[in-house]
C-alpha cells in the first residue's frame, strides 16, 4: 500500500480506473519516465486515492506502481 514519501512511476489509466470514485485523468498530465513522490493518500473499500507533490489532481492509485 502507498503511504505519503513513496516514489512511483505512472504506468496507464484506463477510463473505467479514472470514473471508479471520480478520480481525475492523468493522461496527458503524467508520464511514464518521470518518477513522482506521493503527497497523500485516501483508503475507500474499493479504490485509493493519491496525490502527487506538485501536481494538481486525484488519482487513482491502480495506476501507479513503486519506482
Amino acid at each position: 500500500m502507498f503511504k505519503s514519501g513513496d516514489k512511483v512511476r505512472f504506468i496507464s489509466a484506463d477510463q473505467n480506473q479514472i470514473r471508479w470514485g471520480s478520480n481525475d485523468d492523468p493522461n496527458g498530465i503524467l508520464n511514464t519516465e518521470t518518477i513522482y513522490e506521493i503527497d497523500g493518500v485516501e483508503v475507500h473499500s474499493w479504490h485509493t486515492k493519491v496525490w502527487l507533490v506538485g501536481v494538481i489532481g486525484v488519482f487513482n492509485s491502480v495506476s501507479f506502481d513503486f519506482a
